[in-house]
């Protein structure tokens, strides 16, 4: 039964990324909302990388659109964050829903703020514990661990002898990306590459997790790389602008040996302080080219020239690392994803939430770029006064 139409409207803009990137939100979510009486607006095409097609979408309250105008709706849904250049589609007092990352990505912040559009970052939806609420950290770690072991077989040729000694992997954190890592690092990377391996009788992984308190410990650090095969960067930092791996820590691990890059910060290097990677020198892969090589263009076409790459060992990073297996990646945010919006949109949008409300408006208050620009405000006073 559809319920009374809502005022707010819902655009929902195709991703206009890299080829190999194919998600987009599914039909199932676009008629729960319909459902609920709120009138969306999808791109033409949306869900074709996926096999889907625009009659996929169509229902009551449904509308085939342009680029243009999906993106001037109330509200506007996209699962990566939009292009810089992008934003200037939305229409002021419009609210973008989308992954921002506001403590890695300050031009963001700038320019939604300049255009008087509100936002909410999915990757900043929290409990009232701080755990993420719109997220898919094991996809994260098994994707990367997969795509790592396959390098790591093309670099090791004795990765498949019966006498060799178990492989090594370090992992760097252990938080929620870092625990997941573990589990995917211990069945090198994939149960069926697991289960071939114990089928030849070859022997196990060997896990090592270091926390902070040891990243910064040259001394261990070089003792600790130097018998790693796998380096996986599951870190979550406090200070951005430093590096964890100088680059030339990297000439400690072995020839062989494969960088896991699942934090995949950018280099921001003209924001105060600057952004950059936690292993420096590595290349930033998306879902068109996540295994490097050492003697790949990638190394030079992704990093800014003033980023030391001397030292080089094959890398496994991608900045969707979910992406890799699309359609169960949206089924799971659509899942986490869909309360909230039915929330957002029952409350009357962003200026209607309330941060002391319910589960889900405490959450969605937390993640708004006007939250995120209060707790800056703050951090700001509070340093100017010690």
């Amino acid at each position: 039964m559809v319920q009374e139409k809502h005022a707010l409207t819902l655009g929902l803009p195709r991703m206009h990324k890299e080829a190999g990137e194919r998600r987009d939100f599914l039909p199932s979510l676009v008629h729960r909302m319909t459902r609920l009486g709120i009138e969306v607006h999808v791109e033409s095409g949306i869900g074709s990388c996926m096999g889907l097609t625009d009659a996929d979408y169509a229902g009551p309250g449904v509308h085939v659109v342009d680029a243009d105008r999906a993106y001037r709706q109330d509200v506007v849904l996209v699962l990566r964050s939009p292009e810089l250049e992008e934003f200037s589609r939305l229409k002021r007092g419009a609210t973008l829903i989308s992954m921002l990352h506001f403590p890695t990505r300050p031009r963001r912040i700038r320019r939604l703020t300049e255009l008087g559009v509100d936002a909410l970052s999915l990757d900043s939806i929290a409990d009232d514990d701080g755990r993420r609420l719109v997220e898919n950290m094991k996809a994260v770690a098994w994707n990367g661990l997969e795509a790592a072991f396959g390098a790591l077989e093309r670099t090791d040729p004795t990765l498949g002898d019966a006498g060799r000694p178990p492989v090594k992997v370090t992992v760097m954190g252990a938080g929620m990306v870092g625990k997941h890592a573990v589990e995917a690092a211990i069945k090198y990377g994939s149960v069926q590459r697991s289960q071939a391996y114990r089928q030849r009788g070859l022997p196990g992984v060997e896990v090592t997790v270091v926390g902070r308190d040891l990243t910064g410990d040259w001394c261990y650090m070089r003792e600790r790389l130097r018998k790693t095969d796998v380096l996986v960067d599951a870190t979550q930092r406090s200070n951005p602008s430093v590096p964890l791996i100088p680059n030339d820590w990297i000439a400690w691990l072995p020839p062989h040996a494969v960088i896991c890059d699942l934090v995949v910060d950018p280099y921001v290097l003209e924001a105060q302080p600057p952004t950059v990677r936690s292993v420096e020198g590595i290349p930033r892969g998306d879902l068109d080219q996540f295994v490097f090589l050492p003697e790949d263009p990638g190394w030079t076409r992704t990093i800014p020239e003033v980023i030391p790459t001397r030292h080089r060992r094959a890398v496994a990073s991608c900045y969707s690392w979910p992406g890799v297996h699309p359609r169960p990646c949206m089924e799971l945010y659509e899942e986490q994803l869909a309360p909230m919006l039915e929330t957002h949109f029952t409350r009357g949008g962003m200026e209607k939430l309330r941060p002391e409300g319910d589960f889900f408006e405490r959450a969605l208050c937390r993640s708004s770029l006007r939250a995120w620009g209060r707790s800056v405000e703050r951090a700001c006073s509070e340093e100017a006064q010690v």
